[in-house]
């Protein structure tokens, strides 16, 4: 399994998050790539810088001035009179009458929809070159290469065309499953992260080419909050083309893998060209988040579980926390989809 991990993406280490009124330390913090990093070598896998692409494999995702927000803002931000050293909104756009403002403080409260996605010096350069990671992963799945892995922190699942929220930034899954479209009529994501993919569900929930299937905590009384639900399948073009399927909080492994052979079983009667996996470990019972109680048999079940869908398949990291667990999380969930995949594609 070829892996790719831009050193650059640390560059990335935000500080505030506000949680329940009350500051607290970011928690996508560049130290979970020290972690990923020893659980793909305990997994016996090194990892590969990955080329850059042009901007435009981002703008089949993203809106222009989306990107341009997140390459330029925070050098605007810094002409402020007393700016902080992060972009953390403190108003929100109210979308239904809202008119796109010039200010960068109000741009800020339009493209972020929470204060826990701060952008800081160099979050730009770490947001794209994650996205370079995602786009070299499914590169590889698109040549027949086999099973790939992109090691992207920022993550991106919470944000959608050109609102970011959640820890992440660019949405690298989606740009994953973009990259796969240009060889394949149909692609399929598959999200198993403890939190629902907002941002992913929003940005192809009109669309028949691309399934997305949800495992998460359930959001009435968890984040997302907003979007998640099980009536949620889609519309117009794109109905019964959005899966979710949200869980108590606590959850352990045996109903959560069992929803995934659910959504597997939806995967399978898309009959898509190639899968795109958010891999998020935060379901892991030691996760600081607490949304779910997997194990790590829980992990590598599941893992052997999508490698035995056998389709070309990248994993695109998104969550998963401060914890040394972490560690064993990914290194399980690596070591049950590469007992299952194909022989040719296992190397």
């Amino acid at each position: 399994m070829r892996c790719f991990y831009a050193a650059a993406t640390e560059r990335h280490d935000p500080k505030f998050r506000l949680t329940h009124g009350t500051i607290l330390p970011n928690a996508e913090q560049a130290e979970r790539a020290h972690l990923l990093l020893a659980g793909l070598e305990r997994a016996g896998l090194s990892t590969e810088e990955p080329p850059e692409v042009p901007r435009a494999a981002f703008e089949t995702v993203h809106s222009a001035r989306f990107l341009d927000f997140l390459e330029t803002g925070w050098d605007e931000w810094q002409k402020l009179p007393g700016a902080g050293p992060e972009i953390v909104p403190n108003v929100f756009a109210q979308r239904d009458w809202a008119a796109y403002p010039e200010s960068i403080v109000a741009r800020a409260g339009w493209h972020l929809g929470d204060t826990s996605a701060p952008i800081g010096a160099h979050s730009w350069e770490a947001s794209r070159r994650a996205a370079d990671c995602a786009v070299a992963a499914a590169d590889t799945v698109a040549a027949g290469q086999g099973p790939a892995y992109a090691l992207c922190r920022p993550p991106g699942h919470h944000t959608d065309r050109e609102t970011a929220a959640g820890h992440c930034l660019m949405n690298v899954a989606a740009i994953a499953a973009e990259r796969l479209r240009e060889r394949h009529e149909r692609v399929a994501i598959l999200d198993i992260d403890v939190h629902h993919g907002n941002g992913t569900q929003r940005i192809f929930y009109d669309r028949s080419d691309v399934l997305f299937a949800s495992i998460h905590t359930d959001p009435a009384a968890y984040y997302p909050f907003y979007l998640g639900y099980e009536a949620e399948t889609g519309t117009g073009d794109g109905t019964g083309f959005n899966l979710n399927l949200p869980l108590p909080q606590g959850t352990g492994d045996d109903p959560w893998l069992a929803a995934l052979d659910t959504a597997l079983a939806r995967i399978a009667e898309f009959d898509p060209g190639a899968l795109v996996v958010s891999l998020g470990l935060d379901a892991h019972e030691n996760d600081p988040l607490k949304g779910m109680a997997i194990t790590f048999d829980g992990f590598r079940r599941a893992g052997k579980a999508i490698a035995a869908a056998n389709l070309p398949t990248a994993y695109i990291q998104e969550g998963g926390y401060l914890s040394p667990d972490l560690i064993t999380s990914l290194a399980e969930f690596l070591a049950g989809a590469l007992d299952n995949a194909p022989e040719s594609a296992s190397a």
